[in-house]
């Protein structure tokens, strides 16, 4: 590996640094739909070239349960055999993208990052690559791999939540999810209950892009700043079930901001009909 390789520094990656680095980073297809729809098909199809594909629900979640929600962290032990399986060392350096919205790659780039390896989104994902693509089923090699314990520091747990909303602590709490769904307009998968949690911001992932792209510095930090992210003493991320959050989490490191992420996320917390809900907008 070149220690010149700019990739992995950053959060975010273009098409024009990847390009021509293909044969040096481990390029990881996270295409999945909210709906369960599987995108091990569409890698088939066409990908990047000498893509890895990657389950965002067998590989990077752990089994749901009540307190966990739908998409749990896996144990470190279960992470670290998935990456050996996948051939992704520990000083390799990955990309992940999608179809272009980046939600489940950003899981994979959120989890190895806080593990202290060099990772990024493709920023735009297949829609913004105009190089080649080939059909996809490659593997690499297995590799053994060292299980490493998730960052506390960089989590908290529904008891953690609750605490801060009953104590109304310093905290900004970013909710990723569609507006429909934050103010309880919209159905939520597996009929969870509707509504947000109490105290929380509308911070929908899907806003802090453009066309799949990450908007302008600029923009994004006049929206994360509208939201009261940039100076908050903590901000805790959480979407549906813990991965729509990774794309705000990710880019308010861009920010230069860290942020800490809710894994159980409205599917862990809804689950408890004792826990305090809101809807609207409020």
């Amino acid at each position: 590996m070149t220690t010149a390789n700019p990739i992995g520094h950053r959060p975010f990656t273009t098409v024009e640094e990847l390009a021509p680095l293909l044969d040096v980073v481990v390029l990881a297809d996270v295409r999945w739909w909210l709906d369960g729809s599987q995108g091990r098909d569409q890698h088939l199809e066409s990908t990047l070239p000498g893509a890895v594909y990657v389950d965002l629900d067998g590989d990077l979640s752990g089994p749901p349960t009540h307190e966990g929600g739908r998409h749990p962290l896996p144990t470190p032990e279960a992470f670290a055999a998935t990456l050996g399986r996948l051939g992704i060392g520990e000083d390799d350096v990955v990309v992940a993208f999608d179809h272009g919205p980046g939600i489940a790659p950003a899981r994979l780039v959120w989890m190895l990052r806080s593990l202290g390896q060099r990772a990024a989104l493709l920023d735009g994902g297949l829609a913004a690559w105009d190089g080649p693509t080939a059909p996809g089923g490659a593997r690499r090699a297995g590799t053994s791999r060292r299980p490493r314990p998730w960052a506390e520091e960089q989590l908290v747990d529904t008891a953690a939540v609750l605490a801060r909303v009953n104590d109304d602590a310093d905290v900004v709490l970013l909710d990723a999810r569609p507006a429909a769904r934050f103010t309880g307009d919209a159905e939520e998968p597996g009929r969870a209950p509707k509504g947000h949690i109490p105290g929380a911001r509308s911070a929908p992932a899907t806003e802090h892009l453009d066309g799949g792209r990450l908007l302008a510095p600029e923009e994004l930090r006049e929206r994360y700043a509208a939201l009261g992210a940039l100076e908050a003493p903590e901000v805790i991320a959480y979407c549906g079930s813990g991965v729509a959050a990774c794309v705000n989490l990710l880019a308010l490191e861009e920010l230069g901001v860290a942020g800490r992420l809710y894994p159980g996320s409205w599917s862990a917390w809804s689950a408890d009909p004792a826990r305090p809900v809101a809807t609207g907008t409020g």
